[in-house]
């Protein structure tokens, strides 16, 4: 089944964290928005703790009833250009109705999500998938998301946790970093890529372009 060509997008320091409260700081940032718009992504997807931080509404989801969805399913409640894609395994976020968005929500479960939450979901004129037994399989929702959502062409700009994802997974046609012109420095801050198992070997990539703005940010693009 065809996928979408997937792009990691993301704007880091020099130093290659990417703490978003830090990187709104870097000389740059504003450069990050021309050339997500240049990558041509209108679809993108975002993990729990970035959507948490920046999409969703305060407070968590608290079934009243725990029966699991249990199967591979979706709901498709926007025919959209684009859509704003989270990651949301067991199905925890809040969010605002999606009534009439230009680029509405879809959330991307496991198979473990409550029935009542997809309920709640479909109230909210959310579309969503699940799949895969335990956590999100994300070979089957790309798959789902090019067959059923129409998507070509997709972003990933979400967190380390989720950027890892789909690099592990073998998903990433390319990545897209953007450099601001500042260091970071603090300890234990996020990195683009993090938390692969130690035997995990270095991904070699190839590059395909390099950019230098007037803001002293620099744009590498690279083949994986």
């Amino acid at each position: 089944m065809k996928r979408p060509y997937i792009i990691c997008h993301m704007m880091i320091s020099l130093d290659g964290r990417i703490d978003c409260a830090m990187t709104s700081k870097l000389r740059g940032v504003n450069d990050y928005y021309t050339t997500l718009e240049e990558i041509k992504v209108p679809t993108t997807v975002s993990g729990r703790v970035t959507a948490e931080l920046e999409m969703a509404e305060p407070g968590e989801f608290v079934p009243e009833h725990t029966e699991s969805y249990g199967q591979e399913g979706c709901s498709k409640q926007a025919d959209a250009a684009g859509y704003e894609v989270v990651i949301d395994t067991k199905g925890k976020l809040l969010w605002p109705d999606a009534a009439g968005m230009e680029k509405p929500y879809l959330i991307v479960t496991s198979e473990q999500v409550t029935k009542e939450y997809l309920a709640y979901l479909d109230s909210r004129h959310i579309s969503w998938i699940a799949c895969g037994k335990e956590q999100v399989d994300l070979q089957r929702a790309v798959e789902i998301l090019a067959d059923k959502f129409g998507v070509t062409r997709l972003g990933v700009v979400g967190g380390s946790k989720i950027n890892t994802a789909f690099l592990e997974a073998g998903l990433l046609d390319e990545i897209s970093i953007l450099i601001g012109a500042g260091i970071d420095g603090r300890g234990g801050m996020p990195a683009v890529f993090d938390g692969l198992d130690m035997s995990h070997d270095v991904t070699g990539l190839k590059l395909l372009d390099v950019k230098k703005f007037g803001s002293d940010a620099v744009w590498l693009r690279y083949q994986c």
